[in-house]
């Protein structure tokens, strides 16, 4: 048996891997909705809502809704001897309607909605990748941004955007519609984008309405060169070095885990691994066997990234309302990117796929979005860095 530090560092070495399989075992309250189990939540919706480009309804989060803990852990305690079925699986939906924040939650089993409010509180819900990608695009053919993109000599072409919510910082009036603030950033000759800011605009746009509601060309500043801002690792960019590939760790008689569904076992661990469009990786039920009862002792309930905040705390205009809630606007979970083998994951390594639901409902992949291996706890954790992807 390793030491105690060595499992759970190879046990915290899972949360960035594992892959789903071919065998459907018995439901597990926590898998996450699956493609099926999405289709069926726009369908059932759809009857009530109608979707589609001429509705203002949207999907802004679809996930699992929670059963009652109590009985989630009757469930586990007796899913040895499957004595109890696993409770009801329902589906927790926030949308967009006609500029109200909807709640709704679908029972999967009867195929009907079972809770349906509109939200009072503050706050919006999370953002879709669908409205950032459409305010990018009303932008770029917004005729003032294009004459002062033309007033600086740039080409529209080259210009890539951020979105950021815009938050409140003691206004008169509290902001009461939904808008995003965009920030234009220059390529041409780079993948770099956040060393070339286009500051001096502001851009605004209510995603409700989809119109630009705010455009100031304030003043003009000083972009930086493309030169000297390459930043990724290349064989034909001799100044970083050659790249290492196919490196293999060696497992004679096969990795040490096993997968069943989404259910992870390990040396003396067990735990659930699900995927979540806002949290990403959420680990549930974990727990380690006691061999002085003979019997798995429950560690870790439900765990997962609850928020990522980035506050920027330049006084400027161009940033002062950059305060980055990564979870809570954007998704932690939606905002991932597929894993690489060999980069990511070294050989011997299972993905899994993740599955959401997209602004209409339908059914969106991230592929490879986890994947699951065996480490030496004291090695060093890095991540490869990609390009964005939200570029005109």
């Amino acid at each position: 048996m390793a030491p105690l530090h060595f499992t759970i560092l190879i046990l915290f070495s899972f949360i960035i891997v594992i892959s789903s399989s071919s065998f459907t075992p018995p439901r597990h309250p926590f898998d996450p909705l699956t493609e099926t189990e999405l289709k069926l939540v726009r369908t059932i919706i759809n009857k009530s809502y109608p979707i589609g480009p001429n509705h203002k309804f949207t999907f802004q989060y679809v996930g699992l809704n929670e059963p009652d803990k109590s009985l989630v852990l009757s469930w586990y305690y007796s899913s040895r001897n499957h004595t109890i079925k696993p409770p009801p699986r329902q589906a927790f939906v926030i949308a967009r309607d006609n500029g109200k924040t909807r709640e709704i939650v679908v029972d999967i089993s009867s195929r009907a909605i079972v809770l349906d409010k509109i939200h009072v509180g503050n706050g919006y819900p999370m953002l879709s990748n669908d409205e950032q990608e459409a305010s990018t695009e009303l932008v770029v053919k917004f005729k003032p941004f294009r004459d002062s993109v033309a007033k600086r000599g740039l080409n529209v072409s080259e210009i890539v955007f951020t979105t950021s919510t815009i938050g409140w910082y003691g206004e008169t009036k509290a902001e009461t519609e939904r808008v995003i603030r965009l920030m234009p950033f220059y390529l041409d000759g780079t993948v770099n984008m956040y060393l070339r800011p286009i500051e001096g605009m502001t851009i605004i746009v209510n995603l409700d309405e989809m119109k630009v509601t705010e455009f100031k060309d304030r003043s003009t500043v000083t972009m930086p060169k493309a030169n000297g801002t390459e930043y990724r690792i290349s064989k034909l960019n001799p100044p970083f070095g050659p790249t290492l590939q196919n490196a293999v760790l060696l497992q004679p008689d096969g990795p040490g885990f096993k997968i069943d569904g989404h259910i992870v076992r390990w040396a003396n661990w067990e735990f659930h691994i699900s995927f979540d469009v806002r949290a990403g990786i959420v680990i549930s039920l974990a727990s380690l066997f006691d061999t002085d009862v003979n019997k798995y002792r429950q560690v870790l309930y439900k765990g997962h990234l609850s928020e990522m905040f980035i506050p920027y705390m330049d006084p400027s205009d161009d940033w002062y309302f950059i305060t980055y809630l990564d979870c809570g606007d954007f998704g932690c979970g939606q905002c991932a990117v597929s894993l690489q083998p060999y980069t990511d994951c070294p050989a011997g390594a299972v993905f899994m796929d993740g599955i959401f639901a997209g602004q209409d409902g339908t059914p969106a992949k991230i592929p490879k979005v986890m994947c699951i291996f065996e480490k030496y706890a004291g090695d060093i954790m890095w991540r490869h860095i990609r390009k964005l992807k939200s570029q005109t």
